[in-house]
């Protein structure tokens, strides 16, 4: 499986908290070779029963979540400007002059408006995302048309390479988690895990893990892997708070993670020479392992995050050797731990 390749495809794939039909669709293109996939039909959560099931042994989620930040048309002005409102934790600072697409009837090209900097009174802050306009170049009558209230928004970006193994695009947050299960999936063919496996590339997450808290559930699994992404130290940050892109995956420790689980792929890490980074986080992580550890009767969780640089702007970036080896760490665990970490029932 090619790394990029396989980003590419999904984060180029539309998939707005709420609406992530086409991105659902890639996933479970990805998917059809390692077993029988499912799209929930009320959240439409992807989910993937990995090969053999075999009633001996335990069963682990490897979840990722597909949704991605965006908007979604909240009002349409007489004379065809647009108003927004946010799906997801959208960096307003980024969006004054930006090129966006909207999913009408047909998709449109906007810009959201912007005063010349000669007529701005103030430019110290940037404005609330309900208080942002998107010029459509069409007349009210005619956006009306076009435009529905409720349909989506969202800046695009194709994968793009930069220097040594860098990439950036919009989505990365979390596709490059997707790719990486994707990658585990590959190194696992052919290898006899502890575990049965269940992928679940979960929905909206990005409005409050509802697709994890359902899919969780769903799966009757008693322990979980969460694959996302974490804030890389770019310039100013406290060192304490960030990761370092190309150091590697990011081990979770927390109150609400198992313990015995973040140890584990520590020392499996350190015993297969993978690199790798601790992430202490000192109570809810806000990533899907909060909702899928007490979905059911609860479940042994972890986190693994990827580095990423620019998070929840269409700008992002991570290295795609940290991608490949969260992967050979995850599959390394599938394939040499015990189940000791299970709780009891």
């Amino acid at each position: 499986m090619n790394t990029f390749d396989t980003l590419s495809q999904l984060c180029n794939a539309v998939g707005v908290s709420g609406a992530e039909n086409a991105v659902a669709q890639k996933a479970a293109e990805l998917l059809q070779s390692y077993g029988e996939v499912v799209v929930t039909p009320a959240l439409g959560n992807v989910m993937c029963r990995v090969g053999v099931f075999d009633d001996k042994k335990p069963t682990v989620i490897l979840d990722a979540h597909m949704d991605e930040i965006g908007m979604i048309v909240t009002y349409i002005t007489d004379d065809g400007f647009l108003k927004v409102s946010g799906c997801g934790g959208i960096d307003s600072r980024i969006l004054l002059g930006q090129q966006v697409a909207i999913y009408g009837k047909e998709k449109l090209i906007g810009i959201v408006t912007s005063t010349p900097p000669h007529l701005e009174k103030d430019s110290t802050a940037a404005p609330d995302i309900d208080e942002i306009y998107i010029d459509t170049g069409l007349d009210g009558e005619r956006a009306n048309e076009l435009i529905s209230l409720g349909d989506i928004v969202l800046i695009e970006n194709d994968l793009e390479r930069l220097q040594g193994g860098r990439v950036t695009a919009k989505a990365i947050d979390d596709r490059s988690g997707m790719t990486a299960i994707l990658l585990a999936l590959d190194l696992l063919k052919g290898r006899d895990t502890f575990y049965n496996i269940v992928v679940l590339f979960s929905s909206q997450e990005e409005i409050g893990e509802r697709g994890a808290a359902t899919g969780g559930f769903l799966s009757k699994a008693s322990t979980a892997i969460v694959v996302d992404v974490s804030f890389a130290k770019t310039h100013g940050e406290s060192d304490e708070n960030c990761g370092i892109m190309g150091k590697g995956p990011m081990i979770g420790f927390a109150p609400s993670l198992s313990g015995e689980m973040s140890d584990k792929f520590k020392l499996i890490a350190e015993k297969n020479r993978i690199p790798y980074q601790i992430e202490v986080m000192n109570g809810r992580t806000g990533t899907n392992a909060d909702a899928i550890g007490i979905s059911g009767h609860g479940k042994a969780t972890v986190t693994i995050s990827i580095p990423e640089k620019h998070m929840h702007t269409p700008v992002e970036i991570v290295d795609l050797n940290d991608i490949e080896n969260t992967a050979v760490l995850i599959a390394e665990y599938l394939c040499n731990c015990d189940s000791g970490e299970e709780a009891s029932v």
